[in-house]
């Protein structure tokens, strides 16, 4: 008997040990467990308590709950008074400095998320979400005990998706949303134009899409460069070999493309809107054309060639043009920015600006022409031009400019935002202008990259490691306090050239976009590599339970 009560007081110890085991991603601000609290048990009869403001968040748990656990629960806008086993989700008066900031308590009886805006009621939905099972047959569904205080540290917290080299359908756009919003992710960079396939319909310019949308061919295996230089590859007969000596470039000849229609842009904002998730669009210019001068060739500075959609990654095309600085090609790039940004409501337009190869400019008898009748010196400065030009344009609807730090080459525009993939220096540099910067240097947030020195997958070569991520500090340590608050966030960035499927994209994404959002929301005093770890381990099983595809290797160690 004695022995029966030891191990029956041991289990009850451990399962409650386990029932009040807390492991959030990203660490709030202030986290109290309260462990001598009996745990909050989720049930058919428990109700959502909510106002009709707040039916945004309220659907968005009922909806989880059903999918993974197959609880329906109802919503009551008219129970306020009610105490016992409801979630009560409250607008408050507390006025905050932070819009996005939440409390949530949970005891026994009831579950609190309280807020000054329907954004704070939603990010602590999601980190309830995160206070649930594992595992959808763990019933009854307890709720541990917790008070929770939480904000985010940055205002921009964002992650990208190219959708041109390779094109993923709309249900997968919405789904990768989903992933953002769970790791309280508020911006979504959609990369829908390239060299390798233009992805938004343009109803005024309808070959962007009939021509642009479409390419021949993809290459095979990785591209030469750095670290691949005795890869060897076969040349298409189209194409000339200006990668290092001896490599050749083969493509596989399989016809790839697709775009979204307008009314699909329509749909994907609109769900992005009800996550908080601004969808900020990129259009690129004056490089990265390939696809528009295909369908578009008078717009390039040597229209007389047969531009093609790009079949190859990175710089190797010999056709890889840049856009004319002319009339005509900035009242096309005009018309089609309104279409863009009559369908976005984001603030923010992303206009690429980046790897502009001025030889080109330097050996076009039009471009020398306009560069004399502005005045301008050097190639750089035509560049300069060129975005301004596009950022006046921009400016006069209202919008702000975003550009890759490349867009500092000649002069900053008045107005922009530089995004620094280039290591951090344009971002430094941008912020030293006073201008806004976003940190995406790609040795660290290239998600695209390898998550291991040897990966078992096909990927950019240079490998970005899950602990370079969780400790990368966005704000340079050189920038004063001033300066530093010019430092918008950071971004993590996914290029497609070797992600052709919805798994892949989650195997490179998780866990980095884990590390990322605790550097981006957590407070920097409270990250911990060894203990994120270990947190990261129960968030492994809720992939598991979501059917989310990562890395094995990562449960090794």
């Amino acid at each position: 008997m004695k022995i029966f009560t030891s191990v029956a007081i041991f289990l009850l110890i451990t399962f409650g040990a386990s029932a009040q085991e807390v492991n959030l991603i990203p660490m709030p601000v202030k986290l109290n467990i309260k462990s001598n609290i009996t745990p909050f048990t989720l049930n058919q009869n428990t109700e959502i308590i909510a106002t009709d403001s707040l039916s945004n968040s309220s659907s968005f748990l009922k909806d989880y709950l059903f999918k993974y656990y197959g609880i329906a629960i109802r919503t009551d806008s008219t129970s306020g008074k009610k105490d016992n086993n409801v979630i009560k989700l409250l607008l408050n008066n507390v006025k905050s400095e932070n819009a996005d900031r939440y409390e949530l308590s949970s005891d026994d009886k009831q579950v609190t998320i309280s807020a000054s805006s329907s954004k704070g009621i939603f990010y602590g939905i999601q980190t309830l979400i995160q206070l649930l099972p594992y595992s959808n047959k763990a019933f009854p569904i307890q709720i541990p005990a917790v008070s929770i205080i939480d904000y985010p540290r940055f205002d921009y917290r964002g992650m990208h998706l190219d959708v041109s080299r390779h094109f993923f359908d709309v249900a997968f756009v919405k789904q990768y949303i989903d992933y953002l919003a769970l790791h309280k992710m508020n911006y979504f960079h959609w990369h829908l134009t390239d060299d390798h396939g233009w992805r938004i319909e343009i109803k005024r310019y309808p070959k962007l899409t009939e021509i642009g949308a479409w390419r021949n061919g993809s290459i095979a295996g990785l591209w030469p460069g750095k670290g691949n230089e005795n890869i060897k590859y076969q040349v298409l007969p189209t194409h000339v070999n200006i990668t290092p000596k001896d490599a050749v470039i083969q493509t596989d000849g399989i016809r790839h493309g697709g775009f979204y229609s307008q009314d699909q842009i329509k749909e994907v904002i609109d769900y992005a809107s009800k996550r908080y998730i601004t969808i900020i669009p990129e259009i690129e210019m004056p490089a990265h054309s390939m696809a528009l001068l295909a369908a578009y060739p008078e717009l390039g500075t040597e229209p007389e060639m047969k531009y093609e959609v790009a079949q190859t990654w990175g710089m190797m095309n010999k056709y890889n043009n840049v856009l004319q600085a002319s009339d005509t090609t900035f009242k096309f790039l005009e018309n089609v920015l309104t279409e863009v940004m009559d369908l976005f409501p984001s603030k923010y337009i992303h206009i690429g600006g980046d790897e502009a190869s001025k030889i080109w400019w330097k050996k076009s008898i039009v471009s020398q022409q306009i560069m004399k009748a502005n005045g301008l010196k050097t190639e750089s400065e035509l560049q300069s031009y060129f975005i301004r030009r596009i950022e006046k344009f921009v400016n006069s609807k209202g919008k702000t400019i975003i550009g890759w730090n490349e867009i500092l080459q000649g002069g900053l525009a008045p107005n922009a935002v530089v995004m620094s993939w280039q290591g951090e220096k344009g971002g430094t540099e941008a912020a030293k202008q006073n201008h806004k910067a976003i940190m995406t240097p790609e040795n660290k947030m290239y998600f695209n990259h390898g998550q291991f020195a040897k990966e078992d997958s096909l990927t950019a070569s240079t490998p970005s490691f899950l602990a370079d991520v969780y400790h990368y500090e966005p704000i340079p340590a050189e920038l004063n306090a001033a300066l530093a608050k010019l430092i918008w966030g950071a971004q993590g960035c996914l290029w497609s050239e070797y992600i052709t499927n919805p798994a892949k994209v989650q195997y490179q994404l998780f866990p980095r976009l884990d590390a990322l959002s605790e550097i981006l929301w957590s407070p920097k005093e409270k990250r911990n590599y060894p203990d994120f770890r270990k947190r990261l381990r129960t968030q492994f099983k809720r992939y598991d339970l979501m059917g989310i595809t990562y890395s094995k290797r990562y449960l090794e160690n």
